[in-house]
């Protein structure tokens, strides 16, 4: 045969055959043919690219066929290899040819493959010895191809194998012509990284293995050539390529890690030390130096990011994996090397456990812990050792104190996780090992196992371990017997508990954080003070206050207006131990800080922050006690030397400047929530911190002055909450031994205060340069100056200290006329002027708020204020004086600065700044040059100061003269609105500056118009447009206002948002024009030349004015524009009176649709609901003078304008509280003032009675508290005359309906004066008005879908809005009359005959008893058949009852015996009723009536009596005696004697007795509800008696039917027939005794039979014995189908989901189950339930056993004989398939999510869980229920 049909035979062999055949096909073939293996050989490689053509296309995978032909070529040309010996050509030749080609192909098929490949290779390689063609041309080539793929250049110098150049090593060594250049070029391409990198890590263990160098060998490889050179050079480039692989991409770092790595580790662990040599020179490596650099890569890469971190722990866990045991250290040859290198003993290892156990990535937090177990050499197997020895302890050293049943839970869980048990006190059985074990396990608990395993294990453990550290720490060492001697020491162990804290902490169920931090909060830290000490700050910094700040620690925050919990106080009390280990008083300074300035890093909710704020105060009294103790020691170690180290009282500057900085943050982070109290009590903790560790003296004035100012005013101004202690901190602390710091401190601060204006106002400034500022320096430089004033007054106690003060003043006050100054001097010194005069301002208001309360307790409980000294002493009269002569400087400054406003020169510098150009430009960027700006300032601000000054003198009656000043003004305003318009940009802004400046002084003039301004203006205007006598006054002014400014509008140099600023102006200006006539008439002005102020032109026009731009007003402009509509409003009523306008003008229809419109556009268009604004708005739309005008309402059948507006925010104020809130407030007092108006209203009244929303709106308190726009727009609305209601319930759901409800009361007061003499039109249409509410309340309560709903779930939106209804019912009470009477019973009766919950029902009989007090002739008529339809349900007889009771008690005297004989009689036979409540219910009320009625009879009088009251009597004794009817009253705890039917019909009875109850609705607790819960408490008692006795009389009936048996048994004849035992039961009869005058001789009876009477009571006997037999046999039948259920009962009382439920009810009735356990059995009306469980609920016993009554459920079954079992996860859980089910089995089912609570596991018998096998860690409730019930059922059917 010629070779190349071999060949081809061979080939097609080969795709036949499996590998594994291959060797003996061959020897076979060349046996047979006589073939060279050479020859078969070459061809076999010439073949081999024609075998593998066309297989692999388009990137797909070879197929399984392809695969086999391919392994079983290789393995073909393997075995010719073999049989070649060592013919290096042909090996070389298969290299370049085959192996590396398939290399690069091993995209084409599977690792196994690659795998036979390289074994089949490495095994010719090994049996032939050729590794050093290996060394020359794989190795190389595949070096250069993971080099090249991570850009590496070639030749590196310490690289052993040149793999550059590797191609011609290869041939000039062998020397071979086998392979041509063009093969070498086609072979010379790269192999993927991954694949090479496998292939050298098999080589070098082929090489490894080849040697057969074991672990623990300590031969060394020498410098000779072979075997060992290769392997070591190979480690050489493997462990250099590994370092430079990790530090490059994932891929590459994955392929070192995955393939370099292992192999090379156990390479080190055969020799952990190697010797090559390169050209010059020798290297040794070893281990040490490899681990070291692994090391160096791995903390590169901790520092890049999450993923190389995880890349990290996989190379530590390698390096771990194949460290040497520590006997291995023992026994290494150290006489010549250094010891080898461990990570372990590198703190930084651990640093990077800790952060990784604390990762927030899952996966990061695993490989840490895997990490830090095989740093501590913690396995199974050890952990099983230590179970071992620990028990041994634990018997020796038993505590014999009795454990609860928590502990003993605890005890058992600690066991099955290996965790030993520690005493308290006595004996410590851990070591170190075992306290790393249970470290590790309680971080296993926290990421794997259940809330319940947490909850029994947690306290227990985490005491046990701090018992460890705080033992080892006290006795110095810790014990090292059987521990690695590379775990860190025990005094680092706190440190390591704080991993566990912090895991705890942000554990994502609630119930676990919450169970952790109670645990750590809870613990008595002063007795772990090693273990406090050892905690680092980072974790109280960091995971304790972000625990703090978690909402589910503070369930009862807030509440009742106490803002603390447990959590706080716990975590305070450990802060206060905390700092007392910090060392000294700087550390401690450094924490405080640290602490504080959290709120720069985080945000905080209310009860976090006021957690933070509680830690703070804490620490700082720890602080402060530290400091004194301190400081009492040296006072006695140095009794003679008063001065002391200022160390020792107060810290570097640095310190405090940080400290106070830090604690403003925490201030300004409470303005956010919006509570005052809440803020209060934070502020007041934050200054005590403050006022604890800060000597103020030590701050400086500047860092003192912001901190103080960044409280809110409130609690600082005069009669401020904490006022009084600011003023106390800063006297100074008055302490001895600061003496020389702190006594002279008030001079030194008062000092430093009094020279702060001469600094404030000074400039430095470069010779020549002027001085600019703008709006932004202007506004920082009064907020300083602001800041200072408030601290002054704070610190002054005396005038004298204010002496000084006033000095600078006089001095400087001719600063104005100085023309070398800068140009800022003037304006500062206006600043500090003007900050001065509002702080007296604000001391004189507040004086006039308090009166004479100064100095005495505050509301707050704090003393209001001690400077009233100052204002006694008369410092506002100096302050007076000297202000009178600044002014007249100011005045004559202001004449010359004010001219820059109509002047006609241009500037020099008209270039606009570099932030305007460009630019719209806003209310701080003026379009003027800087220098312009300037000037204008200088302009505006002494314009301003000219009018506060001038007000605050006139307010203050001033002696001088103030013409001067007013006069300036007067002027300045009449030049302003008079100047002509600039055609330029410059102009219009210099204009509009005019009227910035007009504004304030305009406000001036109209608050201190007097009739000498009535004169100037008159003789100003007179001059101006020589009007004739009878023109209005004002009108001139107003008409050239307006023409003036709406030229300035029109022109086109205005930028658009500069023209919104002059509109605002605009507007203000404009309402304090429109507010003279009313200041003048409150002042008593008389108008001089005519008697009008306005003509009805004027008024016209600013109306028009007005409504053209309330569409596009501004957010600025919104309250002047409307308080301008509110005041043109008051023109038009007073010109209804010719008091004020020319002509009577009024507001027409259309005017008033113009106005609602476009005002209901500016509102819907402000993006912020502020109560000043939504105020201004109803208070001038709603104006009292239009709101009386019927027509405005409604007009032929249409609405009014203000119906429609009313309508508009209505509907908008469901969506917005405050706005409804609001509008109740204003439209009630409307209502109320309009009575005819209210018809109109039905419908909104009804919305408003309706309304609720649970909402609260802190921001409504705090800008009623803060904003003063919103207090005076607020006190502007219409009101109802009841603070004490009003003023509770405003920021509340109830405001609405408490407002309408004192509306009705009020209108009901008008309604009584009907038919009096007193009766007017408004007492008549409150009587229609009430009527016609009340019916419509009764229509929407009867046939309303929501309202008429009889089943409805407790505190659900249904049941809340028929209590609002029902609510308002009875405050319309008064309102029902003759003529409605009937229609208000008949809907009345339709609802008392519905279902309803007793919440509901009682103001229906409350209503009820009104009615029928009121109308007592309807009793006979209506209540009395009512009460004789028995058949009623027994829920409408309970009310009636109720109703008929109270209108016997309550009636008036002429009709109260009446009511007694029509009522009593059929509420007697509701005494026996059937139904428990009713009869409950009947007896008391009944015990009640009788007491009140039927006094008790002497015994003289008892023969006369009647029988009827004999009989009364003797049922009030009965009910008097009875212990179940005393312990019923008892319960009710005097509700009848305190009922009062007519107070709880009225809003006081309704609403304001019951305000702790806003919890729902103001509802309090029924009679029916006592009754309900009295009978709920007693029905298990009663049950369980009754139980008893029928287990008596069974046992009874039981022994009598024994004796009747045996005795018939006797008789009976041997082989009779008996009946079943079962069916003995049935055969009795019925015994029957005749009475003495029924009994007759037998002879007598048989002679004359049977009378009719026996006939008859024979006949009945019969008929009973059918009967009785048929329930018997029903009984037998129940009897035999409950005996047929098997004995499981399935509790799923924790169950809550009703498909769950009703899933489950199904199932216990398919498996026959004995019974279900709910909580609530009204579900089983539910349709949802019914839908799934298609009527099994009919089928199988259904119980509810609620979930506070489960415990003691489960401990009755377990006494009836049941086993207790729970369906749940825990360490002793027993799998169900391994579970055997006891017959009697109660199995209990956990919640949904939270499982079995574990008060409730510790009760159990056993834990089953179903075995699971996927990744979701439970299953559902209801399909877990039903695979443990079959499972149940499978085993007792077996």
């Amino acid at each position: 045969m010629s070779t190349a049909s071999l060949v081809s035979s061979l080939s097609d062999s080969l795709r036949q055959v499996p590998p594994v055949a291959v060797p003996p096909l061959l020897d076979c073939v060349l046996a047979s043919t006589g073939a060279s293996p050479s020859s078969l050989f070459a061809s076999l490689l010439t073949s081999f690219p024609l075998l593998t053509e066309g297989d692999q296309r388009d990137g797909q995978k070879w197929d399984a066929a392809g695969c086999n032909r391919i392994g079983s070529f290789v393995r073909a040309l393997c075995h010719l290899l073999k049989q070649l010996g060592t013919n290096h050509d042909a090996l070389e030749s298969y290299i370049w040819k085959i192996f590396i080609p398939l290399m690069k192909r091993v995209h084409s098929f599977d690792r196994e493959m690659l795998n036979q490949i390289a074994e089949s290779f490495f095994d010719v390689v090994g049996d032939t010895n050729a590794w050093r063609i290996v060394e020359v041309t794989l190795v190389p080539f595949l070096l250069r191809s993971i080099g090249m793929s991570i850009g590496m250049v070639c030749n590196s110098q310490l690289d052993v194998f040149e793999w550059g150049s590797f191609t011609g090593q290869s041939r000039s060594f062998m020397n071979c012509p086998v392979i041509e250049n063009t093969e070498m070029v086609s072979s010379s391409g790269s192999v993927l990284v991954p694949t090479s990198c496998h292939i050298l890590a098999q080589i070098l263990d082929a090489v490894l293995e080849s040697e057969k160098l074991g672990p623990g060998s300590d031969k060394m490889f020498k410098n000779g050539y072979g075997v060992e050179k290769f392997a070591g050079k190979l480690l050489w480039e493997l462990c250099l390529m590994s370092e430079r692989l990790l530090l490059h991409s994932p891929q590459q770092r994955s392929c070192a890690i995955n393939l370099l790595l292992p192999t090379i580790f156990r390479a080190y662990l055969s020799q952990p030390r190697f010797e090559i040599s390169l050209p010059g020179q020798t290297h040794i490596f070893s281990r040490k130096l490899f681990t070291e650099k692994i090391w160096k890569c791995c903390k590169t890469l901790f520092s890049l990011g999450n993923v190389e971190r995880r890349d990290a722990y996989c190379v530590l866990s390698l390096c771990l994996s194949f460290s040497p045991h520590e006997e291995e250290y023992d026994h290494a040859d150290t006489s010549n090397h250094a010891r080898e290198f461990d990570i372990r003993d590198d703190k930084e290892l651990w640093d990077e456990i800790k952060r990784g156990l604390v990762d927030k990535e899952s996966l990061v937090r695993k490989q840490s812990l895997h990490i830090l177990k095989m740093a501590l050499g913690i396995s199974e197997g050890n952990q099983t050792q230590c179970d071992l020895s620990g028990t041994e302890s634990r018997e020796k050293h038993s505590d014999t104190r009795v454990m609860t049943k928590r502990e003993i839970w605890a005890e058992k869980e600690a066991r099955s996780l290996g965790i030993e048990r520690v005493s308290n006190s006595i004996d410590i059985n851990l070591n170190t090992q075992q306290s790393w074990e249970a470290f590790i396990l309680l971080y296993e608990m926290l990421e794997e196992y259940g809330t319940h395993l947490v909850e029994a294990a947690w306290t227990h453990q985490i005491f046990s371990l701090l018992n460890f550290c705080s033992s080892h720490d006290k006795c110095g060492s810790c014990s090292s017997e059987g521990i690695n001697q590379h775990l860190p020491v025990s005094g680092e162990f706190s440190n390591w508990l704080s991993i566990l804290w912090d895991r705890g902490f942000h554990h994502d169920n609630p119930q676990v954080r919450c169970l952790i931090l109670e645990s750590f909060v809870g613990i008595e830290w002063n007795n772990f003070g090693s273990c406090v000490k050892a905690l680092p700050e980072s974790f109280v910094l960091g995971p304790l206050m972000q625990g703090l700040n978690d909402p589910i620690h503070h369930e009862d925050f807030g509440t009742k207006g106490v803002y603390s919990s447990k959590a706080i106080e716990g975590a305070s009390r450990f802060l206060h131990q905390y700092t007392c280990h910090l060392g000294n008083r700087q550390k401690q300074i450094a924490f405080l800080t640290e602490l504080a300035s959290i709120t720069k890093r985080q945000s905080f909710g209310r009860a976090g922050l006021m957690a933070l704020s509680e830690c703070i105060t804490s620490v700082a009294r720890r602080i402060r006690i530290d400091n004194d103790i301190e400081a009492e020691i040296l006072k006695k170690t140095f009794p003679h030397k008063l001065q002391v180290k200022q160390s020792t009282v107060c810290s570097p500057l640095s310190d405090m400047t940080d400290l106070l900085d830090a604690l403003r943050y925490v201030v300004e982070s409470c303005k956010q929530h919006f509570n005052p109290n809440y803020r209060r009590q934070v502020c007041d903790k934050i200054l005590e911190a403050a006022s604890s560790v800060v000597c103020s003296f030590s701050a400086p004035l500047q860092i003192l002055i912001h901190f103080i100012g960044s409280f809110p005013r409130e609690f600082t101004v005069y009669g401020g909450s904490l006022r009084s202690k600011f003023h106390a901190w800063l006297l100074g602390c008055r302490k001895e031994q600061c003496s020389n710091n702190c006594c002279s401190y008030e001079l030194k601060l008062l000092t430093s205060l009094i020279e702060f204006p001469g600094k404030f106002i000074r400039f430095q400034n470069s010779v020549g340069v002027s001085f600019t500022f703008d709006d932004e320096d202007l506004a920082a430089w009064e907020s300083e100056a602001k800041r200072w004033a408030m601290v002054l007054f704070l610190v002054a106690e005396e005038e004298c200290y204010l002496e000084p003060l006033l000095t600078f003043i006089q001095n400087h006050c001719t600063i104005f006329n100085q023309e070398s100054i800068d140009e800022g001097v003037p304006v500062k010194y206006i600043i500090f002027i003007l900050s001065l005069l509002l702080e007296l301002q604000e001391m004189r208001e507040r004086g006039f708020k308090f009166g004479n309360s100064f100095g005495v307790k505050s509301e707050h409980g704090s003393l209001v204020d001690a400077l009233n000294p100052l204002e006694a002493s008369g410092i506002n009269g100096k302050f007076l004086c000297i202000f009178t002569r600044v002014l007249k400087n100011l005045v004559a400054y202001a004449n010359v600065s004010c001219s820059i406003f109509w002047s006609s020169f241009t500037m020099k510098d008209a270039q606009l700044p570099g932030s305007v150009k460009g630019k719209l430009g806003g209310p701080s960027q003026r379009r003027l040059s800087t220098s312009l700006t300037t000037v204008v300032l200088q302009a505006i601000m002494s314009v301003k100061a000219v009018a506060s000054i001038s007000l605050w003198c006139a307010e203050m009656r001033c002696d001088v003269s103030l013409d001067f000043s007013f006069n300036f003004l007067w002027d300045f305003l009449w030049r302003t609105i008079s100047s002509s318009i600039s055609d330029s940009e410059m102009g219009a802004e210099l204009h509009l500056a005019a009227y910035e400046a007009l504004t304030p002084a305009l406000r001036t003039l109209v608050s201190a118009f007097s009739q000498l301004a009535s004169d100037l203006v008159w003789e100003k205007d007179k001059s101006m447009t020589q009007k004739p006598e009878g023109k209005p006054q004002l009108d001139s002014l107003v008409f050239t206002f307006l023409q003036n400014v709406n030229d300035l509008l029109a022109i086109k140099y205005l930028a658009r948002t500069r023209r919104a600023v002059l509109m605002n102006w605009k507007w203000h200006c404009l309402e304090s024009l429109l507010s003279i006539h009313f200041i003048a008439q409150k002042n008593g002005i008389q108008v001089k030349g005519n008697k009008f102020f306005f003509s009805d032109a004027a008024v016209r026009l600013i109306f028009s004015e007005l409504v053209e731009s309330l569409e596009n007003a501004g957010e600025d402009s919104v309250l002047p524009i409307l308080r301008s509509v509110r005041l043109v409003l008051e023109l038009f009523a007073s010109g209804r009176s010719g008091s004020v306008v020319s002509s009577r003008v009024h507001m027409d229809t259309q005017m008033m649709w113009q106005l609602v419109r476009s005002s209901w556009i500016l509102h819907a268009s402000c993006n912020k609901r502020r109560v000043a604004a939504i105020s201004a708005l109803l208070s001038s739309v709603l104006h009292p003078s239009v709101f009386s005008d019927e027509s405005m309402h409604i007009s032929e059948s249409a609405f009014g304008p203000l119906k429609w507006f009313v309508e508009m925010v209505l509907e908008e104020g469901t969506k917005s509280p405050r706005t409804i809130r609001l509008v109740a407030l204003h439209l009630t007092g409307l209502w109320l003032s309009c009575p005819r108006i209210l018809k109109c209203y039905i419908k909104e009244l009804k919305l408003l009675s309706l309304y609720g929303s649970v909402a609260f709106d802190e921001d409504f308190e705090a800008e009623l508290s803060e904003n003063r726009d919103a207090k005076n727009e607020v006190s502007v609305l219409a009101k109802i005359p009841e603070p004490e209601l009003t003023e509770v319930f405003i920021n509340t759901e109830l405001y609405a309906r408490v407002s309408v409800a004192i509306l009705i009361s009020k209108l009901a007061n008008l309604a009584e004066r009907v038919g009096s003499a007193n009766e007017n039109e408004d007492c008549i249409a409150a009587l229609e008005a009430g009527k016609l509410f009340l019916l419509e309340l009764l229509d929407s309560a009867v046939n309303e879908k929501d309202l008429a709903k009889e089943l409805y779930k407790k505190y659900s939106a249904i049941h809340r809005r028929k209590i609002r209804v029902w609510q308002m019912i009875c405050v319309l009470t008064p309102f029902v009359r003759e003529d409605i009477v009937e229609q208000v019973t008949h809907s009345l009766h339709i609802a008392l005959y519905r279902n309803n919950l007793p919440a509901v029902r009682q103001y229906l009989e409350t209503f009820a008893i009104n009615v029928y007090l009121k109308f007592p002739s309807l009793v006979r008529k209506q209540l009395v058949p009512i009460l004789r339809d028995y058949g009623a349900r027994p829920q409408a007889l309970s009310s009636y009852v109720f109703i008929s009771a109270n209108v016997i008690l309550h009636a008036s005297e002429s009709v109260q015996s009446m009511h007694l004989d029509d009522l009593l009689p059929p509420i007697i036979p509701l005494l026996t009723s059937h139904h428990h409540s009713l009869r409950g219910f009947t007896q008391l009320l009944l015990y009640k009536v009788l007491c009140k009625f039927f006094p008790p009879i002497s015994f003289g009088a008892l023969e006369s009596t009647t029988l009827e009251k004999k009989s009364f009597e003797d049922l009030k004794e009965y009910l008097a005696k009875n212990s179940d009817c005393a312990r019923l009253r008892a319960s009710m705890e005097g509700y009848l004697d305190a009922y009062n039917p007519y107070l709880s019909a009225t809003p006081t009875g309704i609403f304001v007795n019951r305000v702790e109850e806003l919890e729902f609705e103001c509802v309090p607790t029924s009679l029916m509800d006592h009754v309900l819960n009295f009978l709920n408490d007693v029905r298990e008692d009663l049950r369980c008696s009754m139980a008893r006795d029928v287990v008596t009389i069974k046992n009874e009936g039981l022994r009598i039917d024994e004796q009747h048996d045996s005795q018939e048994a006797s008789s009976l004849p041997n082989g009779s027939n008996s009946q079943p035992a079962e069916y003995a039961s049935m055969d009795f009869q019925k015994k029957f005794t005749l009475s003495k005058h029924e009994k007759q001789d037998d002879g007598l009876s048989s002679f004359m039979g049977l009378n009719e009477t026996l006939k008859q009571l024979l006949e009945t006997e019969k008929e009973d014995q059918l009967v009785d037999q048929l329930l018997q046999s029903r009984l037998v039948t129940l009897d035999r189908i409950r005996s047929s259920r098997q004995n499981i009962i399935l509790v799923a009382s924790l169950i809550d989901r009703i498909p769950n439920l009703a899933g489950l009810a199904r199932t216990c009735e398919v498996f026959k189950a004995s019974g279900l356990a709910i909580s609530d059995a009204t579900i089983l009306r539910d349709k949802q339930f019914q839908l799934i469980s298609v009527t099994a609920e009919k089928w199988v016993p259904i119980m509810e056993v609620p979930v506070k009554s489960l415990k003691g459920f489960l401990e009755k079954k377990k006494r009836e004989g049941f086993s207790i079992l729970g369906l749940e996860q825990t360490a002793n859980s027993v799998p169900l398939d391994q579970y055997t089910f006891p017959k009697k089995t109660v199995l209990i089912l956990g919640r949904e999510k939270e499982g079995i609570p574990v008060e409730i596991i510790h009760i159990l018998d056993a834990c089953i869980e179903i075995p699971q096998l996927g990744v979701v860690r439970s299953l559902n409730v209801h399909v877990s229920g039903a695979i443990a019930l079959w499972e149940y059922t499978r085993q007792q059917r077996s």
